[in-house]
C-alpha cells in the first residue's frame, strides 16, 4: 500500500535547504566555484584566492595588469554574478 504523502528526494532537499537557511551560503559557494566559467581560464590562472564575506567578494590576483583590468570591469562582473544567482549575492568586489 502506497502512502499519499510521498515526496521526491529533490523536494525534500529543497525543503531542508529552506528550513536551515543555507540557501544563501550555497549560492556563495556556487559563485566561487563558477569564477573560471564566468571570467575564463586566463583570469582564473591569475586568481590566487577568492571568497565572500558580508556580500563582499574578495579576489586575490597575482598580476597587477590583470587586477587593473578587472577593477575596470568590476561593476559588470558584479552584475553578471547577481544576475546568474537571481538575487544580490555580491554588493561590491575588492581586488587584492
Amino acid at each position: 500500500m502506497r502512502r499519499s504523502n510521498t515526496q521526491s528526494l529533490s523536494e525534500i532537499i529543497k525543503e531542508y535547504v529552506k528550513a536551515t537557511h543555507i540557501e544563501r551560503k550555497l549560492k556563495e559557494v556556487d559563485v566561487v566555484e563558477s569564477w573560471e566559467n564566468l571570467l575564463g581560464k586566463t583570469i582564473a590562472h591569475y586568481t590566487r584566492n577568492i571568497y565572500i564575506r558580508n556580500k563582499v567578494l574578495y579576489v586575490e590576483i597575482s598580476s597587477s595588469v590583470v587586477k587593473n583590468e578587472l577593477f575596470m570591469m568590476r561593476e559588470e562582473i558584479k552584475r553578471k554574478i547577481n544576475e546568474k544567482e537571481g538575487e544580490e549575492i555580491i554588493r561590491t568586489i575588492i581586488f587584492k
